[in-house]
């Protein structure tokens, strides 16, 4: 931009001077003293437009500048970013690729993991040594004849199980199954001094009693003196002979005799049996010593001996108490009672713990 001087208004011409003839102009020197500082100014002027006008253009250049590398730098902040989006595909795609190779080599060594337990396992059973078997099969033994035990109620399988085993541990020689025959040895004598009911006797205890049941006189039986023969009549001395009337009479008071009987009977329910009640009777005491015979095999002593209680009631109520017999298999029931509370065969925990023990290798 230039500044243009500016110029003074021309004076108005009076019209009183138009058609005066001309005159050389006389000196102002006031009005030259007032022009110089209006053309200092309008230099002053002139010169800070310049300047304006340099830093302007020096502003300008300095923001096409800037504006030139925000452009570069946007450009190069693009490039990058889409470099890092690929980087970060790439990532993901690898981390992928990471993770599927991890579960692939996770599931191999699983893999090999079982199949090293595997290899194991048959390693040790191969290695397995000649006492090792010896103690697992003496465990399987002892085991089985335990079970015998339980189901023939019976201690003898077990002892000889025991004692077997012994014999093969003494033969072995091996120190460290040492403690074994300690804890076999100890079972042993608990079980030779435990009290085992003999389950075969009292099988055939109960049988006995059971047929001996029709031969029992009931309480209010009245066949005593139809069980015994008549008494002979007193022979006289031999000095004289005998009446004729002495063994007329003598019957004659026998059969007497037998027409009224006087019995004592202590309990009212076997003075109410009817003579055709008898068979069920004795029926019903069979069935009930059948039925403990039966607990007793399948192993439900409680049963068997509420049996066999029920069974000693029922004789001791409706047969005859002083009859020999009867007295006799009230003895063996109670005997058949007292026996079935020591029914359980004694368990050999100790031998087995002692022979686990062993076969771990503790």
């Amino acid at each position: 931009m230039s500044a243009e001087p500016e110029r003074e208004p021309a004076a108005p011409s009076s019209p009183s001077t138009d058609h005066l003839p001309a005159t050389a102009p006389a000196a102002d020197p006031a009005g030259s003293g007032r022009g110089a500082p209006a053309r200092r100014a309008m230099g002053l002027l002139a010169v800070l437009a310049l300047v304006s006008l340099a830093l302007s253009g020096l502003l300008w250049q300095k923001l096409s500048t800037i504006q030139e590398q925000l452009a570069r730098q946007s450009a190069d902040a693009g490039s990058q970013s889409v470099e890092a989006r690929a980087i970060a595909k790439q990532a993901q795609e690898l981390a992928r690729d990471v993770a599927a190779r991890q579960a692939v080599a996770e599931t191999r060594l699983n893999e090999v993991a079982m199949q090293r337990g595997q290899l194991e396992d048959l390693m040790q059973s191969l290695s397995r040594s000649r006492d090792e078997n010896l103690v697992v099969d003496i465990e399987a033994g002892l085991r089985l004849a335990q079970q015998q035990a339980q189901l023939t109620l019976s201690a003898e399988p077990l002892l000889a199980a025991l004692r077997t085993a012994d014999q093969r541990l003494a033969r072995s020689g091996e120190p460290r199954l040492a403690r074994i025959r300690a804890a076999i040895t100890r079972d042993m004598d608990r079980i030779k001094t435990a009290a085992v009911a003999d389950v075969p006797g009292i099988l055939l205890r109960i049988d006995d009693i059971a047929r001996q049941v029709d031969e029992l006189p009931l309480a209010n039986a009245v066949g005593a003196a139809a069980g015994r023969a008549p008494a002979k009549p007193a022979s006289a001395p031999a000095s004289r002979p005998a009446p004729w009337w002495e063994p007329a009479i003598a019957a004659v008071r026998d059969e007497a005799r037998s027409l009224v009987r006087v019995s004592r009977i202590d309990q009212p329910e076997a003075a109410l049996v009817a003579p055709d009640q008898a068979f069920f009777l004795r029926e019903n005491l069979k069935l009930r010593l059948m039925n403990a015979r039966l607990a007793l095999l399948s192993r439900q002593i409680d049963a068997a001996r509420a049996d066999v209680s029920a069974a000693s009631v029922a004789l001791q109520k409706y047969f005859d108490p002083a009859a020999r017999r009867t007295q006799a298999m009230v003895a063996l029931l109670q005997q058949t009672q007292q026996q079935l509370r020591v029914v359980d065969v004694p368990r050999i925990d100790e031998t087995l713990a002692t022979l686990a023990t062993t076969a771990a290798g503790r």
